[in-house]
């Protein structure tokens, strides 16, 4: 029996549409976007697991389910209507990942491009998903892969990811001495990750080993239970907030390199959305410190604002370019984060669709922003004050590359060792590559986003 036409899988796979349209059409986040919209469709637990999956899974994968869909039409995909395409694509999903039987996911694509004003593509639908249900996902890899030799274009085939991002990770993980673990580090960007909370200090009780799943790194850090994580009590009062374990440890690394002194200054220099802004001013408060934070974009700002508000709503959120902190601040900062606007290639696990939007050519003109924007953090520094630079990229450009950089070109900041730092904070030891004094998270050892850190000081 067909289900009725508001049927919840109905809907769910409307709001998974709806989703990824946004993504492709307008480049909105799909887990900024995402959460709202399926508490608006009051889906059931499970039919808002089935359209979380159907969306980011159908993101993941859309550039092999595009060579997918261009085998099966003869058609190139952009030159297939916008929301035919994203109609077909999470159809190939449902077809090839999720074991959607083929009449279902044929008939409710059919049935969804009509409802989305597409009607005249109803036919067209029809027979490229047929055409699609004739291999399964291993078939069409092999497909896809006949007469490649290249390892990296395989790997790029096999696990979904552009070519650039898979040379760009061997080369970051061959750095450490472990490019063996390529394959391992492609499979967990496509694992959809746990939502971890961090316990904001002074505001929220400290995690509890009988009371809380805990996390293995960081102190602060909890698994969050199933379901939507703001349903938490102390996620809906500002207190403990979504933040990847990675994060929170960037932020730690800064505010407990050292006990810090009452009426210290601390600068958060590339602020939004704010959720390290949110630690480091609870952080701050603890000690006798102040939080200023500084953000580019009006609208993340105002994310920063409200991010800040359960800890202290009178902090300064400053709006302006970052390059231009030393000149425009009254004092100089005693600790400042930068966590540098990147390609983003550290977070796939939970922004799936990055690995699509960004392009090889993206990264120069980004490491160039990052070395400006840690020249000018190290600029508003006082003497013996302690920067941190992070990415949320393992990339060389964006991170070895930059350190170097910056350090070749001034001699009034030194590297700090911030392996023995963060073993000092973590609850148990980090399993570390070979990087020096810097420190770079990953995936599938960690479990937490690929976050880089390395932190300075600057000489008096």
């Amino acid at each position: 029996m067909n289900p009725r036409p508001d049927s919840p899988a109905r809907s769910a796979r409307r709001v998974a549409f709806d989703v990824v349209h946004a993504v492709s059409t307008d480049d909105a986040y799909a887990n900024l976007l995402l959460p709202g919209r399926l508490r608006e469709a009051r889906l059931s637990a499970a039919d808002a697991g089935f359209a979380t999956e159907l969306t980011y899974g159908t993101l993941r994968g859309r550039g092999f389910y595009d060579a997918v869909i261009e085998r099966a039409t003869g058609r190139a995909v952009d030159r297939i209507d916008s929301p035919v395409l994203d109609v077909l694509r999470l159809g190939a999903h449902q077809l090839l990942t999720l074991g959607t039987p083929p009449h279902a996911a044929v008939d409710e694509s059919v049935r969804l491009v009509r409802q989305v004003g597409s009607a005249r593509a109803a036919g067209f639908v029809n027979a490229a998903l047929r055409r699609v249900s004739e291999r399964d996902l291993d078939s069409w890899r092999a497909e896809l892969s006949r007469g490649i030799s290249d390892p990296d274009a395989l790997l790029a085939i096999r696990h979904a990811h552009p070519e650039w991002v898979v040379r760009a990770l061997r080369a970051a993980l061959a750095a450490e001495g472990r490019e063996d673990e390529l394959d391992a580090l492609l499979a967990a960007d496509n694992a959809p990750p746990r939502v971890t909370l961090v316990a904001l200090p002074g505001l929220a009780d400290a995690p509890d080993d009988d009371r809380d799943e805990r996390t293995a790194f960081s102190p602060l850090g909890i698994r969050a239970a199933a379901g939507d994580p703001a349903a938490d009590a102390g996620v809906a009062a500002g207190t403990r907030r979504v933040q990847d374990e990675g994060s929170q440890l960037a932020a730690l690394a800064l505010s407990r390199v050292r006990p810090a002194r009452a009426g210290e200054r601390w600068l958060d220099l590339c602020a939004g959305p704010g959720g390290k802004a949110a630690l480091l001013a609870a952080e701050a408060r603890t000690a006798g410190a102040t939080l200023t934070a500084n953000e580019a974009v009006p609208a993340r700002a105002e994310l920063v604002r409200r991010a800040l508000a359960p800890v202290d709503p009178s902090l300064t959120v400053r709006v302006g370019d970052g390059r231009g902190i030393a000149r425009d601040a009254a004092e100089s900062f005693d600790r400042v984060l930068v966590d540098a606007p990147c390609t983003g290639l550290g977070a796939l696990r939970r922004r799936p669709e990055a690995r699509w939007r960004k392009t090889v050519d993206d990264v120069a003109p980004l490491a160039t922003l990052q070395t400006e924007l840690l020249t000018a953090a190290l600029d508003a520094t006082a003497p013996g004050g302690v920067v941190a630079y992070v990415t949320c990229s393992p990339h060389l450009a964006e991170t070895r590359d930059v350190v170097d950089a910056v350090l070749g070109a001034r001699d009034d900041a030194v590297a700090i060792d911030t392996r023995a730092v963060l073993a000092s904070v973590t609850r148990t030891p980090l399993d570390l590559g070979d990087r020096g004094t810097a420190v770079q998270l990953w995936p599938h050892r960690h479990a937490s986003d690929a976050m880089f850190i390395q932190l300075f000081e600057r000489r008096r």
